[in-house]
């Protein structure tokens, strides 16, 4: 396998409502001793208070949030088409439980001590800005609690520095 090399961000070429939306990421977050990742479909790229940026959605119950919230840094990592297996699966099980990562044949990988999946074609590591949590007030639409959070469980939004980009 190719080994990661650090990629220019302004060469990227990336549609985020394919990357994210329909091939998912996985969001990883942790240390050399303990991490977590975890599947996503909900978050975005731009530009905020003059920096490139990544905004996360993670669910208060979600076991990585622990790991976001405890550390400085998470990472973003893509897949191909041929990971989406593993993609769900790691998604549907919790790291409270069992190594889900080990039991996903994925492998972490870290970069400057911030963790990430070995398997990705495109990474991004980040540095945590901003945390923002959810509640049903900021709604402007009324059916999204309804539609997304009947069981009251929200998400917190992180707003993330892509410090570096890596790519194979």
């Amino acid at each position: 396998m190719h080994t990661f090399q650090p990629y220019p961000i302004d060469l990227m070429e990336m549609n985020p409502f394919t990357k994210i939306g329909k091939e998912w990421m996985l969001i990883t977050a942790g240390d050399a001793k303990k991490a977590n990742t975890m599947t996503a479909s909900w978050g975005g790229v731009g530009v905020l208070w003059g920096k490139n940026v990544v905004y996360i959605f993670v669910r208060d119950t979600r076991y990585t949030k622990e790991f976001i919230d405890n550390g400085e840094t998470f990472s973003l990592t893509f897949l191909d088409e041929s990971n989406k297996g593993a993609l769900k699966y790691l998604g549907a099980v919790s790291g409270r439980d069992e190594n889900k990562i080990e039991n996903a044949r994925m492998h972490l990988d870290y970069c400057k001590d911030t963790p990430y999946i070995d398997e990705g074609n495109l990474v991004f590591i980040c540095r945590k800005l901003s945390a923002t949590k959810m509640t049903p007030d900021q709604f402007i639409d009324s059916s999204i609690e309804s539609s997304w959070y009947a069981d009251g469980n929200l998400h917190t939004m992180y707003v993330g520095e892509i410090l570096e980009v890596l790519a194979r």
